[in-house]
């Protein structure tokens, strides 16, 4: 009786930067190679970035991350992630470094798929942008305004700025502080952020803004909507 002959399968290419992709595609070459730690796909190019720098990146990110985290933890409904994959659609896979979302059991428009993916626009992104400026500024930028992200945060590293954006009529618009500096968000009521404290690497003042936040009466009203729609 003749032995069975072993099926050869076709190696999975590996991702490169510049490739044109599908999603599906995009996402298949990436689940195989475990060792790349940042990829995305943009209007069905890949993207991978170089390595990240402390001061230019990694450690400006942390700030943002302990800011969007107190938030989220004191905002039951609202889920803050860090570096997460979003799908937006066929060939928009970005992977940006902060998101904010309203848990969809709580009307967020964002959901999470069977196999842990945020699929659809959330609510708030977030991204730093030294070396990408020209990325997240240009391309990220029309792309998450398609995709219906309703508030987008880059922090321009080398530039000592924050542009904060807010889609009104389909459209970025920035966010204007108040007469006391704060920003204020328009879909996160009580999320406040003092743009020179964070800037300076003012951590007392930062925090105690973003504690003021969770404390206002807007925020209370807010997460008794948030559990009202449940």
């Amino acid at each position: 009786m003749a032995k069975d002959v072993p099926v050869e399968t076709e190696p999975i290419p590996i991702l490169e930067p510049g490739d044109r992709l599908t999603r599906e595609e995009f996402e298949r070459r990436y689940e195989a190679m475990p060792g790349v730690k940042k990829a995305e796909l943009i209007e069905g190019v890949v993207y991978m970035p170089s390595p990240v720098r402390h001061q230019r990146h990694s450690r400006p990110h942390s700030w943002l991350v302990a800011w969007l985290t107190v938030y989220s933890q004191m905002t039951p409904g609202v889920d803050s992630g860090d570096n997460g994959t979003l799908r937006l659609d066929v060939i928009n896979e970005p992977q940006p470094d902060l998101c904010l979302l309203i848990r969809p059991e709580c009307g967020g428009q964002a959901r999470i798929s069977d196999d842990d993916y945020v699929e659809h626009a959330p609510e708030l992104v977030a991204e730093i942008s030294a070396s990408t400026v020209s990325i997240d500024l240009h391309s990220k930028l029309d792309i998450y305004r398609r995709s219906g992200v309703r508030e987008y945060l880059v922090w321009r590293v080398n530039d000592r700025a924050l542009d904060w954006f807010v889609l009104r009529d389909e459209t970025f618009q920035r966010l204007v502080p108040g007469a006391d500096g704060l920003f204020r968000s328009e879909v996160f009521p009580g999320l406040w952020l003092d743009p020179v404290a964070i800037l300076a690497g003012n951590g007392p003042r930062n925090l105690a803004v973003c504690q003021q936040g969770v404390a206002s009466e807007e925020h209370a009203d807010f997460v008794r909507r948030l559990h009202t729609t449940k």
